[in-house]
């Protein structure tokens, strides 16, 4: 209700519209006070409950907004500016609301001396509203607390049960405002609404600021049914009032120039009004105006005023330099009639005049006697004959519907066309086809003629093979193609000479209604012809008229049809190529118009065509060219001067010849847009989002975090969130999810007395009943759990898509809002918030934008706008509620939100007028949150922690295969598996899955599909192979929503149980769209909870599946159909997917280091080697090293790298590649590309110069590969290899010359010489320098480079040790394994694989013993 200090709303001045508009602000709980000066007017007033105000200054009083009624420009001044003006009584800052007539620049100017009068700060005024509503969202990171009030409270609606949906908008533009004003100036055209919906309840179109709307938005909302609000300048109002009375003018014109044609024609006035005002040549003019016309109630003079409102229509457009060549006719025409309604004659009535002008006397063919045209045709088909066989020539669009649809009620059709894929379709839908008209005429009852024209019906029926020569004696020919009645005439006559009947029946209703046979038919002809073809007229329509007057009526009648329809169509471009001159908003014109007088059938139908800037031809342009050519052909036969049809025909005829005859017949607008440079398209347009952002306000500098912290904690409700797809968890992490919501288990979840959970109940899958029928029960049982724990209490949110799909209360008994409501009681507001940064989605100005790349989209133009379950057209979300909820909430009644107040006045400004959720809850009131992901963490004060990555989880050593499933249609996943193919196919499997055998073919052949993807996936994962299921790409939908969310679940419920029968355990689960992770993760997994533990990427969630699910702790990501750019799936798999090494050389050496252990690297020559080291480190759980030495690799080659490499990636610890002793630039250049992870740079045999330039050289080109480097320094004594070094050519490593070395060659690792050798220890056993060792390792550790031990083999346990703590982090180990190889081969075995058995288990044996010894067993 209204109160005292905003409650008061005065009048200047009354009409009809005043007083409705004073009794629904009265019943809305405002006080109203007037001036007036008629008495009449004021008694009505004050009988509603208003005040008389005894002057002008009264008027304006305490008012917090004043309604100005100005008639003439004169009044300005004295009603304004005058002594005992308006603005004497005004308090500072108040709202003025101007209705007038007068000219916009008239408005302008007034609004100028307005703002200039005085200075003073006017208050945010732009939320009146006073309960609270909830935490609003920051555009980047942060929560400000708001509150707003139920627009039940303010009055709008009187219904308590009607809810009103709150936008907040995350992100909103600045709208600069004068604060000089001495008032806020709001004009407003307020006039009836005519749509079926406004039943004449009031319209207002208000322009001025933001503020000013802002502030007048809550009275505007209380005085009408529809508000149109347009921000920016005033006189928004008067111009679409321009916009309109150039419809009504034109429409007026079309509709009398029609009837005086009908008249000419010999048809009946009232039967062509009866058909054409359910037809698409309708007005609402036409339909309320001609029956007054037609019984002589309209006087000549009632259209004066017409006259002059064009007149000043016609000198803005001059102004403008903006031609309106319909709208100049028409007024001319009107000058005309109301010329001749002077003197003696200004009583005239108008269909006397009008005849007298047109010489059509319709008066008299009005007065002539009715009949029922339906009534006539169900006589016909009362008596009709039995057809057996049909000719059908034409199969074009609407021609193979009709024949089709024969076929369906049981008639024998034999179809022609010249286009000859068209006959293979007909013939796959059951129909007979002939070569030529003649073969499709033989023989048949009734041939039924469908072609373009006049020309083309000629051909058919006398041409070459033509239909007449086939026809038998008596037969009946339908002609149903558009052509002018003189030339039905003339053909009948011919016919009738060969024995033949002819039938004229033009039809009407377009492609869809001719294939399920509900046309409208309009046919004329003889009632034996007529009878004769009844049953096929009646199977073909579901309104079938028999017209009198003899064939070539039924053209007459569609003839009119068409004159009105296509001048109806041209007046539309025209009307919108003027107002987009004006500068107004076309949707939002065009909205207005559908509900006002100035709407036709082919406004409404064909304008959205024009506002979306798609021509695709539903109906060519060039059918109008046809058609008014016809028409301006019988009005000169008939000598009927039709000037707005004359006009709209060479309209169309200047698109023609602009090449555009093929598109859509709307595109006749774009003769307007190339006259005059203006865009009709009403597509918002795409912004950048860079500078977007910029142009905001500074953010808030205090993170308010804290303090959210600091309400939940005081604040013991706990948050349940109703994700309507499991990708709501997109901002949250250690959270629960339930998958199932038993009573047991809810009672168990709130027992733990969480901050927040959620309930997974994927219920954008199911139909609107089905989900709403799901909430009930899951709040029934969430009601019934919370009354079985002591001290409990939680708050409800609903978590839909940041992209505006799901389900929306289009009807109170599908409303997942009214489920919750029925259950959980009555909610103050409910709020909506699809903002969600990870995702880009944005609010700007009301307006949704999807950010693309750089770019913001509005939301309406978005591929997920085009949802075959969900679309919708709105992109401002004050007009998408509307559309949802089909206008039962209209966009007026939904309150927003401004980012300005803050961001610039932050939490404390807000909570000066609004206040925040928590806070209000705490007091007592309830709301309904409808969100996005980014609300809830920001309501339950979630800080972001970086994506999760395998080795977060501790899985990044598993090797198993990865699976994902793709299941999404969105385009953008589309763009996504393809980006994914590209960057991963070298190391993904992938299996396709075919939607038409799933969904659209036999039980069998769905079975076999889903077997065979289920048998490969798991022969590919037990072969750890990352696989990827996706369905085919093609998409494939049904005639209706119900029939496409049908599809979905055949294709989804085939996904669950391929992944059902894949009985390998993944490393990781991908589900690619929301309704295939929620069905995987419930119905192929059966998991019951599970847990967030994170994102995988921004927006995308990962969660650990819980422990009664089929693989307990599985990582499971629920990638989101509408997240992420292109590369984003590729790059959440690739940091998931199996690496091709589970380490490097580098990370073993340094988790050693750390470790005080050391890795061995062991020498192998063959596949036996390869495998015994690989063997023994997964059975001893150790790191290991394979090594190549030059010579192995001289007689192994390339395919000895490859099996060490391969045994690498294939083993479940981490194992790397090492190149040994390369002791020449060639072969170490040569390795480099060879899959080693490591090389050692051998140039112990140079000088040491030689030796620094030698490794340098080496060691640059390895790192810029990402390789290890070893390197020698002194020289080991021995024999590796058939390399030998003699005792005397053997150096120790100097300690400062290591220093050097380590500083000139950039080396990773150093193999020192400490009295080690190759080979076999002497007798006397090693002799190692320790001390040089641990010398050696204070220079290592200085420099962070590794030390080496080469010649292990030998060495004692104590020695090893000894070796580790002094900094050894690799030991290489050759002789021993070697020998144990040779050893093996020194027992006879009975074959080959028993050798090869045996070596490897000699080998893993003594490299076994030697992981033990190093301490790396255990450390994988």
């Amino acid at each position: 209700m209204a109160t005292d200090g905003d409650g008061v709303v005065g009048f200047v001045g009354l009409d009809d519209l005043s007083l409705d508009m004073a009794a629904s602000l009265l019943r809305a709980g405002y006080k109203v006070q007037a001036f007036e000066i008629d008495e009449t007017l004021v008694d009505k007033f004050l009988k509603l409950g208003g005040t008389r105000s005894a002057s002008l200054i009264e008027a304006g009083k305490e008012v917090a907004a004043l309604i100005v009624l100005i008639s003439h420009v004169d009044q300005i001044n004295d009603v304004f500016f005058g002594q005992q003006g308006v603005l004497k009584g005004l308090q500072k800052g108040a709202l003025i609301i101007l209705r007038s007539t007068i000219l916009p620049s008239y408005i302008q100017n007034l609004e100028k001396r307005l703002r200039g009068l005085s200075s003073l700060s006017v208050s945010d005024a732009c939320i009146t509203f006073d309960l609270p509503l909830g935490n609003l969202i920051d555009n980047h990171k942060h929560i400000i607390p708001f509150w707003i009030s139920s627009i039940r409270e303010q009055g709008i609606h009187n219904r308590k049960y009607d809810p009103h949906a709150l936008v907040l908008k995350s992100v909103y533009s600045i709208d600069l405002t004068d604060e000089d004003s001495m008032a806020h100036l709001i004009e407003a055209y307020v006039s009836r609404g005519f749509s079926e919906v406004l039943e004449g309840r009031t319209m207002i179109t208000s322009s001025g600021r933001s503020e000013a709307n802002a502030k007048a938005q809550p009275i505007l909302s209380a005085m009408c049914e529809k508000l149109f609000t347009f921000e920016g300048e005033v006189c928004a109002g008067s111009k679409i009032k321009m916009v309109n009375e150039l419809l009504e003018g034109i429409h007026l014109v079309a509709a009398l120039e029609a009837i005086s044609l009908c008249t000419q024609a010999g048809i009946h006035p009232w039967i062509v009004y009866d058909i054409v005002s359910n037809a698409a040549g309708n007005s609402w003019i036409f339909k309320n105006h001609i029956p007054q016309f037609l019984r002589g109630d309209t006087k000549v003079h009632s259209y004066r005023t017409v006259v002059q409102n064009l007149g000043v229509v016609l000198d803005m457009a001059k102004s403008l330099i903006f031609p309106l060549p319909l709208l100049a006719v028409a007024h001319q025409q009107l000058i005309l009639g109301s010329s001749h309604g002077q003197g003696d004659d200004s009583d005239a009535t108008l269909v006397k005049v009008w005849g007298k002008l047109l010489g059509a006397n319709i008066q008299d063919a009005a007065s002539a006697e009715l009949y029922e045209p339906e009534q006539l045709a169900r006589q016909i088909i009362a008596k009709s004959t039995v057809v057996k066989r049909i000719g059908f020539i034409g199969l074009g669009a609407m021609g193979f519907g009709m024949a089709t649809h024969l076929l369906k009620s049981n008639f024998c059709v034999v179809g022609y066309d010249v286009y000859k894929p068209t006959l293979t379709r007909f013939v796959n839908a059951g129909g007979l086809i002939g070569n030529s008209p003649a073969e499709t005429s033989k023989d048949v009852d009734v041939l039924v003629v469908m072609v373009t024209n006049e020309t083309q019906a000629e051909s058919v029926l006398y041409g070459d093979l033509g239909a007449i020569a086939a026809l038998r004696s008596g037969a009946s020919i339908i002609l149903s193609s558009t052509v002018s009645p003189a030339f039905v005439s003339q053909l009948e006559r011919r016919l009738q000479s060969r024995g033949l009947k002819l039938v004229d029946a033009p039809v009407s209703g377009g492609v869809k209604r001719a294939s399920e046979g509900t046309l409208t038919i309009m046919a004329s002809g003889t009632d034996e012809a007529l009878t004769c073809t009844g049953s096929v007229l009646s199977a073909l329509s579901e309104k079938l008229y028999v017209i009198r007057g003899g064939c070539g009526a039924g053209s007459g009648v569609k003839m009119i049809n068409q004159l009105l329809a296509g001048v109806h169509i041209a007046s539309g471009a025209e009307a919108m190529a003027l107002g987009a001159r004006l500068g107004l908003n076309t949707r939002m014109l065009f909205d207005f118009v559908k509900n006002s007088g100035g709407t036709s059938w082919m406004f409404e139908n064909r304008v959205p065509h024009m506002l979306d800037n798609d021509y695709t031809p539903y109906s060519a342009l060039d059918i109008f060219v046809k058609d008014l050519g016809i028409v301006t052909r019988e009005s000169s036969s008939l000598k009927v001067p039709l000037h707005i049809a004359t006009v709209a025909h060479q309209l169309f005829l200047a698109g023609s010849a602009a090449g555009w005859g093929r598109q859509d017949d709307a595109g006749v607008v774009k003769v307007y847009e190339t006259l005059t440079g203006v865009k009709v398209e009403g597509k918002l347009p795409v912004l950048k989002k860079e500078v977007v952002l910029q142009s905001l306000p500074p953010e808030w500098p205090l993170d308010p975090i804290d303090d959210i912290h600091r309400l939940n904690q005081s604040n013991s409700k706990t948050l349940v969130v109703l994700d309507d797809d499991p990708t709501g968890t997109q901002t949250v992490h250690d959270i629960e999810v339930l998958t199932e919501w038993s009573v047991e288990s809810l009672v168990e979840k709130l027992r733990k007395k969480p901050k927040c959970f959620f309930i997974l109940t994927n219920s954008r899958s199911l139909s609107s009943e089905k989900a709403s029928a799901l909430i009930k029960d899951i709040c029934g049982n969430l009601s019934v759990a919370a009354k079985s724990v002591e001290n409990i209490d939680y708050t409800v949110v609903l978590r839909g898509d940041s992209t505006l799909r799901g389900h929306f209360p289009e009807a109170r008994i599908k409303s997942l809002e009214y489920a919750v409501v029925s259950l959980l009681g009555e909610m103050d507001a409910w709020i909506i918030c699809p903002f969600f940064l990870q995702g880009g989605r944005y609010t700007i100005k009301d307006i949704h934008y999807v950010a693309d790349s750089d770019w913001l989209v509005p939301a309406g133009d978005t591929e997920f706008a085009r949802d075959a379950s969900f679309g919708y057209k709105s992109s401002n979300l004050r007009e998408w509620v509307e559309e949802k909820t089909r206008g039962r909430i209209p966009a007026s009644s939904v309150s927003s939100i401004s980012i300005n107040l803050l961001r610039e006045g932050g939490p404390d400004a807000v909570c000066d007028t609004l206040c925040n959720l928590q806070k209000a809850e705490l007091r007592g009131k309830s709301f309904l949150c409808r969100t996005a992901a980014s609300f809830v963490s920001t309501r339950i004060g979630i800080i972001p922690k970086a994506p999760i990555l395998p080795k977060d989880l501790g899985i990044n050593k598993e090797r198993k295969g990865g699976l994902i499933v793709v299941g999404s249609y969105v385009p953008k996943t589309t763009k996504q598996v393809e980006e994914l193919k590209l960057q991963c196919g070298h190391f993904l499997k992938k299996l396709e899955v075919s939607v038409d055998k799933l969904a659209m073919k036999s039980l069998e052949e769905r079975e076999e599909e889903i077997n065979r993807v289920a048998e490969m996936a798991n022969l590919f994962l037990g072969a750890s192979k990352d696989t990827l299921i996706m369905t085919s790409r093609e998409l494939i939908t049904g005639k209706t929503a119900c029939e496409s969310l049908e599809i979905n679940f055949k294709v989804s419920s085939a996904l669950v149980e391929i992944v059902r029968r894949i009985s390998t355990r993944p490393r990781y689960i991908l589900a690619k769209g929301g309704i295939t992770s929620s069905d995987l993760a419930t119905k192929a997994l059966e998991a019951k909870c599970a847990k967030v533990v994170g994102q995988a990427l921004a927006g995308i969630p990962l969660w650990q599946l819980g422990p009664e699910s089929r693989h307990p702790g599985v990582p499971y990501i629920v990638f989101p159909g509408n997240v992420g750019d292109s590369k984003a799936l590729a790059d959440v798999v690739k940091s998931w997917a199996l690496p091709s090494r589970l380490s490097s050389t580098k990370e073993l050496l340094l988790n050693a280091e750390r470790g005080g252990y050391a890795v061995g690297a062991f020498n192998v020559y063959n596949m036996e080697g390869a495998e015994a080291v690989v063997a023994a480190a997964e059975e001893e759980n150790s790191p290991a090293i394979l090594q190549i030495h030059p010579s192995a690799l001289k007689q192994g080659g390339i395919p000895l790298v490859a099996c060490c490499v391969s045994a690498a990636e294939q083993a479940n610890v981490p194992i790397t590649v090492h190149f040994d002793h390369g002791t020449s630039k060639q072969e170490l250049v040569e390795a480099l590309d060879l899959g080693f992870d490591s090389l050692m740079v051998d140039g112990s045999h140079l000088s040491l110069k030689d030796n620094i330039a030698y490794t340098k050289y080496i060691s640059l080109l390895a790192h810029s590969k990402n390789m290890l480097v070893e390197a020698e320094l002194g020289r080991l004594s021995g024999t590796e290899d058939d390399l030998t070094v003699e005792d005397y050519e053997a150096r120790l490593t100097d300690v400062n010359q290591a220093e050097e070395f380590i500083d000139e060659t950039g080396i990773d690792a150093l193999a020192v010489c400490i009295g080690n050798v190759h080979g076999k220890y002497p007798a006397s056993g090693p002799n190692l320098r320790l001390d040089l060792l641990k010398d050696l390792h204070a220079l290592s550790s200085k420099k962070g480079v590794f030390l080496v031990l080469h010649g292990a083999s030998g060495l004692s346990e104590e020695l090893i040790k000894a070796s580790i703590q002094r900094g050894v982090t690799k030991f290489n180990v050759n002789t021993e394994v070697r020998k144990a190889y040779m050893n093996s081969l020194s027992n006879p075995k009975q074959d080959l694989v028993h050798v090869m058995a045996s070596a490897k288990e000699a080998m893993k044996a003594v490299v076994a013993e030697k992981m033990r010894l190093f301490g790396s067993s255990g450390k994988a």
